[in-house]
């Protein structure tokens, strides 16, 4: 891989890991278009690195806040009735789909559900579903009135997201709005929710990466692709949630529709 296509990948995966339109499946579905070769999922895992950093980046305050009254309530009974810390338990509770998934189904995944097809019609049919959630969900709760089931849905929803195709923003805002959060506290909650399972994808393809080991060129090349991916990750955040404000999330819907109908038409005319 050269420095222009670890560019180019990593502003994929900055800007596609947070819009509802599905970072894992323009990650497939770009070199594929470009006629580019296989970079595998070691590389997308390794720009998590740089996702992790742009949700760190802007959310740093509800993280201070959230370790912070965790750590209190373990000795103070009246920081437990905070909402910081029952947030923090229900971050934890929300993880727990996703990360069994991911443990037990990763090798199925990649070698199962990462072709043209597969991932062209799942962006169609999740694109239904978050239209679906637009118009029944009553969109009035606000995060404080999350509660520790709201949270294990949205978690089993991200749980989903694994597949490539379906977005884990995308999924876990569907669920939130299917539950009556209103929109930017569905994205704030669905971004922190996300920031456990990210830091865990980046930091084991770290490990790996280290014991395999890379040459200086391979390194400077990965260093690239995420610093890139930092940087248009956290103005994708900043766009999606100042967006999500006044607007809904229909955009993204015939966005999804019309990317996965192209691709379907493309991989029908050139199967190769």
């Amino acid at each position: 891989m050269d420095f222009f296509q670890a560019i180019v990948l990593g502003a994929v995966q900055g800007l596609t890991e947070f819009l509802p339109i599905s970072s894992s499946a323009h990650l497939v579905l770009v070199p594929w278009l470009l006629g580019w070769p296989p970079h595998g999922i070691g590389f997308d895992a390794a720009l998590h690195i740089g996702t992790l950093a742009a949700l760190l980046l802007y959310f740093w305050r509800d993280w201070v806040n959230v370790i912070r009254a965790f750590i209190l309530g373990i000795t103070d009974r009246r920081e437990r009735k905070t909402f910081e810390y029952g947030l923090a338990w229900m971050l934890i509770i929300g993880c727990i789909p996703a990360a069994a998934v991911g443990f037990l189904a990763q090798d199925f995944i990649e070698s199962t559900v990462r072709q043209p097809f597969t991932i062209a019609a799942v962006m169609v049919v999740f694109a239904i579903v978050l239209f679906v959630a637009e118009r029944v969900g009553i969109r009035r709760r606000a995060m404080e009135q999350i509660t520790i089931m709201d949270a294990l849905i949205i978690g089993v929803a991200q749980a989903i997201a694994l597949v490539p195709g379906v977005s884990r923003s995308g999924i876990t805002i569907t669920a939130a709005l299917l539950l009556g959060l209103t929109r930017p506290a569905a994205a704030r909650f669905s971004f922190l929710l996300a920031t456990p399972i990210v830091l865990a994808a980046g930091s084991l393809q770290a490990v790996h990466l280290a014991r395999g080991g890379m040459d200086s060129d391979a390194f400077t090349v990965l260093l690239v692709g995420v610093l890139t991916a930092a940087i248009t990750g956290i103005a994708a955040i900043w766009l999606l949630m100042r967006f999500l404000q006044r607007n809904s999330t229909d955009v993204f819907v015939w966005y999804r529709v019309a990317a996965g109908l192209c691709v379907f038409l493309i991989a029908l005319v050139d199967p190769g």
